[in-house]
């Protein structure tokens, strides 16, 4: 038995829901009220947003680097979304479990998808809008997409908000402070069941 079979995958966490529905608040807040959580940092093809740095925010690859690391099977899951590639290298979840570490993964709908079929004792938590029209707001707002950009977006949110029934906890981002201590109790929860 390898050592990557012997990691208990109970202590992840993965975190997803449309894009502009508020996951990276939620997940930057909840990673400062359970420090012991740890953040699994993506890798994609899309290119840094102001104030993104490589190894912080994501791990920034060439399309060339990310095909390597698929052949290779270096990704617990891997999607294309928007037509950018991003993905979780195993290396970096298993890194932190070996070391103790709850893991929390925000990711796209196709890579959560991929987790439950790899790592079925994975918590996963879908973050939903209060409403369509709700989320076409703060897609519009955030002031980082072209109006394409955004038209692509919401044609994929629709899809995705249909898969919310998939996931073992959902939890609708209308007030923050409310998605925050459903949030907080929700990964506690689990958090202390896997250490029992």
């Amino acid at each position: 038995m390898n050592a990557a079979a012997q990691l208990d995958y109970r202590s992840v966490i993965v975190i997803t829901g449309p894009s502009g529905v508020g996951k990276g608040t939620l997940v930057r807040k909840l990673k400062a009220q359970i420090p012991e959580l740890t953040y699994s940092i993506s890798a994609t093809t899309r290119k840094p947003r102001p104030g993104e740095q490589d190894g912080v925010d994501y791990h920034f690859l060439s399309a060339g680097q990310f095909a390597q690391k698929v052949a290779a099977k270096e990704f617990i899951e891997h999607a294309e979304y928007s037509g950018k590639d991003y993905g979780t290298l195993r290396s970096e979840v298993d890194r932190h479990l070996q070391a103790g570490a709850p893991v929390i993964l925000e990711i796209e709908l196709q890579g959560a998808r991929q987790i439950r079929e790899r790592l079925p004792e994975a918590l996963l938590i879908f973050i939903a809008p209060p409403s369509f029209e709700a989320l076409k707001t703060r897609l519009v707002g955030r002031g980082t997409d072209t109006s394409e950009q955004i038209a692509k977006r919401l044609k994929t949110a629709t899809g995705e908000l249909a898969a919310r029934d998939e996931f073992d906890v959902q939890v609708v981002n209308d007030r923050l402070d409310d998605a925050m201590t459903e949030l907080v109790r929700t990964v506690r929860d689990r958090i202390a069941g896997s250490k029992g």
